[in-house]
């Protein structure tokens, strides 16, 4: 009961915050400019490919759809990482955390509830954006993308492992030091996941290596490329040639290897919090 409390409130205090707000404006503004665009390319489309041609207007469609849930990633980590970096670490540096665990009240009540209010507003601005993107796509073109509910459910996993890093960090970390934490891992993965998609291109096992092994520090890159997969077209996922994803798709065990580390990391954020000296 103690740790729904905290979510709750977690929740509240996280939807007051300015950072979240301005990811809210920012994806609205985002949302109403990919609408325009996408008028635009469907009219352009229209006067230039044929009616008969289906196949060509379907990719063209399922490209602009990408590159929108493209940006909505980029969106989500960013939204993740901001609004949480500074829960446990900026409340154990201001001392404001004694306030909070008070008995009855236990330690990992208050870092699992932190976990499931930011997990839940994860979960919305997911759904919000990317279904979104999603709507709006075939609003205006009539295209509609397959496996979204799978693909948006790997997004919100990317975002659970970026925020399981930042509770955990924020156990034994200053708020900086936990942002760089955080953002590092995110960037490591980012590079290694494109080094691992030219290696599969260019059929080099090395480049490959490094690529799975970046994931395995970070699987965020590994979630958002196997979303890419579910929700692009049929042709572009068979061939495998588009700059979302590539002929070295993510297996569905690095799917189980993504929620074994979030579980992990949590697991390590409980431990930690509740050996620390506050």
């Amino acid at each position: 009961m103690a740790t729904w409390v905290i979510a709750r409130l977690t929740f509240r205090e996280a939807a007051r915050r300015k950072i979240l707000w301005a990811a809210l404006i920012l994806g609205v503004a985002f949302l109403a400019l990919y609408g325009i665009g996408v008028y635009f390319i469907h009219r352009e489309i229209q006067h230039s490919i044929s009616s008969q041609n289906l196949t060509a207007m379907r990719e063209t469609f399922s490209f602009v759809l990408m590159a929108g849930l493209y940006v909505v990633n980029f969106l989500v980590v960013m939204m993740t990482v901001l609004t949480s970096v500074d829960t446990l670490a900026g409340e154990i540096a201001s001392g404001t955390i004694q306030a909070v665990v008070t008995k009855p009240l236990r330690r990992y009540q208050v870092v699992l509830g932190k976990w499931l209010g930011f997990a839940a507003m994860l979960a919305l601005y997911v759904a919000l954006m990317g279904g979104g993107v999603v709507i709006v796509t075939y609003i205006l073109t009539g295209y509609s993308a397959p496996g979204v509910p799978r693909g948006l459910g790997l997004m919100v996993m990317e975002g659970l492992a970026l925020l399981s890093v930042c509770i955990l960090g924020g156990t034994s970390l200053s708020t900086l030091a936990n942002g760089v934490l955080a953002f590092g891992l995110y960037g490591l993965a980012f590079v290694g996941g494109w080094i691992e998609q030219i290696g599969s291109l260019l059929r080099n096992e090395t480049a490959v290596n490094i690529g799975i092994v970046s994931s395995l520090l970070m699987p965020s890159e590994a979630m958002w490329k196997r979303a890419a997969y579910e929700m692009q077209s049929s042709l572009a996922s068979t061939i495998g040639m588009s700059p979302f994803t590539s002929t070295s798709v993510p297996s569905p065990l690095m799917i189980l290897y993504a929620a074994l580390y979030i579980t992990i990391m949590l697991a390590l954020a409980l431990r930690q919090f509740s050996r620390r000296d506050l």
